[in-house]
């Protein structure tokens, strides 16, 4: 830990305050929406369809909008959007503790999905830009700050909904205000060059900017082989802890177990990321880095694959280490796969724009793995359902490795034959203060 506080102070006042920033919005977003759907569903009285449907008016909106949040920073600057974004959020989970009308709580989850679509591509894009030759550390050092607001929100979040959400709601809506506070006065005011560009002649339209990056192929086949990533990586709140549940039941061996999960994945992120990061990049292309990275994510899921092929004691010692060890060993292959992977996928994500439009890049990007998300997470619960009916348990983690071999082949693919590689002609941009 001592090396990881050297190495966010080397940085950068503007790059640490990203780092801290993305932190805090974690720390505010997961004391919050753990909890959701039960206030919902609990003291609201509302049906399972209307949660479901409020859950997923955030989870459209953002997704939805990350293209038009990562034109807007391009556009506009990267420091309006990140303003924007945590100013909207603030007021929409005030909004969530504060009202109890169907149409308001639609319209507040409406409002905090999109103020992701805001902040999420801009902050990105401004981390990249900022961090320069260093931006796949940078990258690493954000993903330590990232999991850790994971980690340590629910926690915050199950103290305060134990006196009352309402107060968890303006809490976090509170945390969001303070936040927003900061950057107004300290976040410096950062601008893609191409926007000074455009100021000084004719601009383009955005459909033409979105045409061209439609245009991009390597672009566009990186993202869609990189949706796998992200269906492994979800579940470790999907398909593990139902796993856990399964086998070792409702009670608190099964509650303890889960939070293991959860545990072991942000806690060896915090802990080894930049070292994982700073081992991979001393050895490693990036395209490599990213094949081996999702060859691990696809690994993770063998020990449950082998469980699977083990007769489940009826009770005692042996069934709690069947519910507990395998999806724990998942979890922590889960977590070292993302660790090889995500500060040079990050980084790939710039290259492959040239350094142009990179906010916006980052926008469709997260469309594409957000839209492949939603579908894997179908497909998965399918799975899981019909595993349950045939009695074949090995089913969703046979799908899953099969997922992660995929993309690792495509991705190696991908690698090998070039794609991967930043345009000849793209010039890096330095920032332009504004």
């Amino acid at each position: 830990m001592k090396g990881t506080f050297s190495q966010f102070r080397s940085y950068d006042r503007s790059v640490r305050l990203l780092m801290v920033n993305q932190f805090t919005i974690n720390l505010g977003f997961y004391m919050l929406m753990p909890y959701l759907a039960a206030h919902l569903a609990g003291p609201l009285g509302l049906a399972g369809w209307l949660v479901g449907l409020i859950l997923g008016v955030r989870n459209f909106s953002q997704q939805g909008m990350f293209l038009v949040g990562g034109t807007l920073a391009d556009r506009l600057g990267y420091k309006p959007m990140i303003i924007a974004g945590l100013v909207l959020r603030t007021v929409g989970f005030a909004t969530l503790g504060l009202v109890d009308s169907v149409p308001a709580l639609i319209a507040a989850s409406a409002a905090t999905g999109l103020a992701g679509a805001l902040f999420n591509p801009a902050t990105r894009a401004y981390l990249a830009l900022d961090s320069g030759e260093r931006r796949v550390e940078a990258f690493a050092l954000f993903n330590v700050f990232y999991q850790a607001g994971i980690l340590l929100g629910p926690l915050v979040g199950m103290v305060l909904t134990g006196v009352d959400f309402r107060v968890t709601c303006l809490v976090a809506a509170g945390t969001f205000a303070v936040l927003s506070v900061v950057q107004i006065r300290a976040l410096p005011a950062r601008r893609a060059k191409e926007t000074k560009e455009n100021e000084e002649k004719e601009g383009q339209s955005v459909l033409a900017e979105w045409r061209g990056i439609l245009a991009n192929r390597p672009f566009l086949l990186f993202s869609v082989a990189m949706i796998g990533s992200y269906v492994m990586s979800f579940q470790v709140y999907l398909a593990l802890p139902l796993e856990v549940r399964r086998l070792g039941g409702e009670g608190t061996f099964g509650t303890a177990a889960v939070a293991v999960l959860f545990a072991v994945s942000g806690l060896s992120t915090i802990l080894f990321q930049t070292k994982v990061t700073a081992w991979c990049k001393a050895r490693m292309e990036p395209g490599r880095a990213l094949t081996w990275g999702l060859l691990t994510m696809g690994v993770a899921f063998v020990p449950l694959l082998a469980a699977a092929a083990v007769p489940a004691p009826g009770e005692g010692i042996g069934l709690w280490l069947l519910a507990a060890i395998p999806p724990t060993l998942a979890a922590l292959l889960l977590a070292i796969g993302t660790m090889i992977a995500y500060p040079f996928e990050m980084d790939t994500i710039v290259r492959l724009s040239g350094d142009r439009l990179v906010a916006t890049h980052y926008g469709l990007y997260n469309t594409i793995c957000g839209v492949g998300i939603t579908l894997g997470n179908l497909l998965t619960g399918a799975a899981l359902d019909a595993a349950r009916k045939a009695g074949l348990s090995a089913l969703p983690w046979l799908a899953l490795t099969a997922l992660g071999l995929a993309c690792t082949a495509a991705l190696y693919g991908l690698h090998r034959t070039g794609r991967l590689v930043e345009p000849p002609t793209a010039a890096r941009p330095e920032p332009v203060t504004v």
